[in-house]
């Protein structure tokens, strides 16, 4: 079973920038999708952006669009999320999560490991 771990969560003005990155370990995750959920206080998990396992094809939600690229680095096992012009309302632990073979990328059910989730605070 892979184990992921995210870091680069932390506080930033609204505007700012923040790079989020995923390692994984254990296990791989060169031959599988990706993908980038969130989770604002008291509300559902959320998606957030997708990536296939070559990364020649990404996914996001509307709410990030523009904003937000998702990345990855098969060599380094790990996944990135670049995260500009931040909004308040992106404030939310984020999650990355490995995709299982079939299933849709926006749900929750599709992903079969998770990592503990980063802590991203955007003050107005």
């Amino acid at each position: 079973q892979v184990q992921l771990v995210e870091s680069g969560g932390g506080l930033v003005q609204a505007g700012g920038p923040l790079r989020l990155s995923c390692a994984a370990s254990g296990g791989t995750i060169s031959r599988y999708a990706m993908g980038w959920f969130r989770q604002a206080p008291g509300k559902e998990r959320e998606f957030v952006a997708t990536i296939n396992w070559s990364g020649d094809s990404t996914d996001y939600a509307n709410s990030v669009k523009g904003r937000f690229t998702i990345s990855r680095d098969n060599a380094k096992k790990s996944l990135y999320l670049q995260m500009n012009s931040l909004k308040p309302e992106d404030t939310a632990d984020y999650y990355c999560a490995r995709r299982r073979r079939s299933g849709s990328s926006y749900f929750i059910e599709s992903y079969d490991s998770w990592g503990q989730g980063t802590q991203v605070t955007v003050s107005s």
